[in-house]
């Protein structure tokens, strides 16, 4: 290749424009747009002053709003007008902060706070303090003060804000839980000292999901700590949850009765309770107490069916020292049965031979008991208490009664009623009859054995023991030892198909079993004396008992002495008209002796039936004496007229040869009142003895009888009639005997036998026995 063949180089002027140019200009627009940002995203420095300087570092410490920061301090240094003023910090706010920069904005630091009521500020261990910010209203400014701590949680932060008013503050703080039903559903905002210092204002905060859990008879308490109530049930323990047990906290409820209450009003503050027991008891009453012993105010319970309603409050003796007013707070469940009808008393208690009641009091101490009036009655809120527990309802379940009786005796509230000797009731009240004349006691039948009364059951008195005997020996009888001790009722049924009463029934109570249990119809008898008669004295008829006294008392006349009994036995042949009583009574004599008996076991009254036919009678006067034979008795009924009575009585014999045939029945005064009518008897059997031609004489005493040559000679019918008296006849022989007697026929009463009559002895046939 030769050097022709080389290419020939292009030749290019030189240009004065370099691209290394472009980097500075770059440069410069990067500056530019840098320093335009710098300045469009320059912060706004406000100075925040604080109490403390501790935990706020220059450079670090942010601030921070809702979770986003939007400052930071720049610089920090002591308070210009001294050290005890605290520490300056210069924060660098975000611009888009600017508008909220106002007097009302509050800052604050957070960091970690470990309390009762929780750990707040939990996330400052890792990120370390901030300053956070809350944004207000007013004018412009750049200059702050720091709280010491978080504002409460302002209104505008949707849920119930709500206002309590309590009498101390307890254990409870900020962020303190609000419970219901122990699910917390809100805290406490803030609190402080009401403007008259006597109570604490508490701000609390419900969320919006329970809200209308509040209405306006909601009730709130603090539910701080443990409550405890021992008793001989055991202990009870009460708390809201774990936390309020620690930190303290505030429950509320709604009572049962006032669940249709409307929604609550915010403008009005609500009453914080000192416990749940408070809360509960909000209706205020006053009560006159005769008997205040062992009542504390502010302890001592009010008490229904053993569940607590209500709290003595406060406790004023009066100034006679003989009563005290109470004030009573009683839970709002009872409020409608708070009216006329009532009823308070003081429970103590008591050991007696009756049993141990108010067995509860030894552990508690005294309490008040209350049973609610009749809902729908007049309100009350002032009351008198009883001196001691008012009967039971009538309302309750089982039977409830009504006994009379003429005394109380042992009987007394708690006395036990008896059936077959197992307690099956109590004796509830007594009182008067309204005339004064009885006693009147309440009873009551458990349910399980009301069917066993209907209206042929029998109450009798079973307290202490009851003797009763003879010659034929002593019987003891007591119903069970409790009864013997302090008094009791038992009964029977005698017949458990008769008929119930549903209304409240009323029986008689007997003074004893005996009496119960008889059988029959009452009478009335009115005797002129009632030496040795008493209740319980029988009444016979031919020797068997058909009857006895009930009641022995004086009459309205005080002339006589009323017998009430009853008749058991041929009741109704004995309660009719023409029916004759009269008093047995022991009868000594020479030579009549009878009724021995009634020495030891007293008099006793005889009864004389009336003829079927009679009307019904039910009062009596009883016969002075016994009366003469009944005219349904058999036999020939003569008269015999003497000119003198002698020592001749109902009842002495009448002998045919000193055989007695017959008996004296009646006397009389004859029409003209110048004869004495004798009415005698012969036997049947000897009817045929008498005859037109007989002769009777007086018997009685003895005849004597003195001749100087024949000596002397004593005369007498028996030593019966020389006693007692007495008739003798005899009957000529032969056509001088005459016809047989008609009953009714008249004979002449001759004072002495003639020796003629005392040797006739005619063959007469004797008739037979009936």
């Amino acid at each position: 290749m030769t050097k022709n063949d080389l290419p020939t180089a292009r030749v290019r002027p030189a240009s004065n424009w370099s691209a290394i140019w472009v980097l500075p200009l770059i440069a410069l627009l990067i500056g530019a747009w840098l320093a335009w940002r710098a300045y469009s995203q320059a912060g706004i420095e406000v100075q925040v002053q604080f109490s403390s300087g501790e935990g706020i570092v220059a450079n670090k410490t942010e601030v921070i709003y809702k979770g986003m920061p939007v400052g930071k301090v720049v610089d920090l240094a002591l308070n210009g007008e001294g050290a005890n003023q605290g520490v300056v910090a210069t924060l660098e706010m975000n611009k888009e902060v600017q508008s909220y920069l106002r007097s009302n904005t509050r800052f604050w630091l957070v960091k970690p706070s470990v309390t009762l009521a929780g750990i707040s500020g939990l996330e400052t261990l890792v990120s370390g303090n901030y300053i956070a910010v809350s944004p207000g209203d007013g004018e412009p400014k750049k200059k702050f003060t720091a709280l010491l701590e978080a504002p409460p949680m302002p209104d505008s932060v949707p849920g119930l804000h709500l206002k309590l008013k309590a009498d101390r503050l307890g254990s409870l703080n900020r962020d303190s839980p609000v419970f219901y039903k122990q699910i917390q559903v809100g805290r406490v905002k803030s609190y402080r000292l009401a403007e008259d210092q006597s109570t604490v204002e508490i701000n609390v905060f419900i969320e919006p999901a329970y809200a209308h859990l509040v209405r306006k008879h909601t009730r709130f308490w603090n539910a701080s700590g443990i409550t405890v109530d021992a008793g001989l049930g055991g202990v009870k323990f009460h708390s809201e949850s774990l936390a309020s047990i620690v930190a303290g906290g505030i429950a509320f409820a709604t009572p049962e009765n006032r669940k249709d209450s409307p929604p609550t009003d915010t403008r009005f503050p609500f009453r914080l309770y000192e416990s749940f027991d408070a809360a509960q008891t909000g209706i205020k009453i006053a009560l006159e107490l005769g008997d205040f012993e062992g009542l504390q105010a502010g302890r001592t319970p009010v008490v229904y069916k053993g569940i607590q309603v209500g709290t003595l409050k406060t406790l004023q003796v009066e100034p006679g020292l003989s009563t005290a007013r109470a004030e009573l707070t009683l839970d709002p469940l009872i409020e409608d049965y708070l009216v006329a009808g009532a009823e308070f008393w003081v429970v103590k208690p008591s050991i007696s031979l009756g049993g141990v009641t108010g067995l509860e009091a030894l552990v508690k101490g005294n309490y008040i008991g209350i049973r609610p009036g009749e809902k729908g009655g007049t309100p009350r809120r002032e009351f008198v208490a009883r001196p001691k527990a008012p009967p039971m309802d009538l309302g309750a379940p089982g039977l409830h009664l009504v006994l009379t009786s003429d005394t109380l005796g042992s009987l007394d509230i708690g006395s036990p009623v008896l059936y077959r000797k197992l307690k099956v009731g109590s004796v509830q009240s007594y009182q008067l009859s309204p005339d004064r004349q009885r006693v009147l006691l309440g009873v009551h039948i458990e349910p399980d054995y009301a069917n066993l009364v209907n209206s042929s059951t029998r109450f009798w008195n079973a307290s202490g023991i009851s003797l009763s005997g003879g010659l034929s020996g002593i019987e003891v009888k007591s119903e069970s030892v409790q009864s013997l001790l302090a008094g009791g009722i038992a009964f029977e049924t005698p017949d458990p198909k008769a008929a119930v009463d549903r209304r409240i029934q009323r029986f008689e109570l007997y003074a004893d079993r005996e009496t119960a249990l008889r059988e029959g119809v009452s009478v009335q008898i009115r005797v002129e004396r009632g030496d040795g008669l008493r209740p319980g004295t029988p009444i016979r008829y031919k020797g068997l008992e058909v009857g006895k006294v009930d009641r022995v008392e004086l009459s309205d006349d005080l002339k006589s002495v009323l017998l009430d009994a009853r008749i058991g036995k041929a009741a109704e042949r004995i309660a009719r008209a023409g029916t004759r009583f009269w008093v047995v009574r022991p009868e000594l004599g020479l030579a009549h002796t009878a009724n021995l008996d009634t020495l030891v076991s007293g008099p006793y009254l005889e009864v004389q039936p009336a003829p079927d036919n009679a009307a019904r009678q039910t009062r009596f006067v009883a016969a002075s004496e016994a009366p003469s034979v009944s005219g349904e008795e058999a036999g020939l009924r003569l008269v015999l007229s003497a000119p003198r009575r002698g020592s001749l009585k109902p009842g002495v014999p009448v002998t045919y040869r000193e055989v007695a045939v017959g008996k004296v029945t009646d006397f009389q005064l004859g029409p003209n009142a110048d004869r004495v009518l004798v009415g005698i008897l012969i036997e049947p059997r000897y009817a045929t003895l008498v005859r037109s031609g007989s002769r009777f004489w007086n018997a009685s005493g003895f005849g004597f009888d003195f001749g100087l040559f024949k000596g002397a000679q004593i005369r007498t019918e028996s030593v019966e009639t020389l006693l007692e008296g007495g008739i003798a006849f005899a009957t000529p022989e032969g056509e001088q005997m005459g016809k047989p007697a008609q009953p009714g026929q008249t004979f002449p009463l001759y004072g002495e036998a003639n020796e003629e009559w005392l040797h006739w002895a005619p063959k007469i046939a004797l008739g037979k026995d009936r």
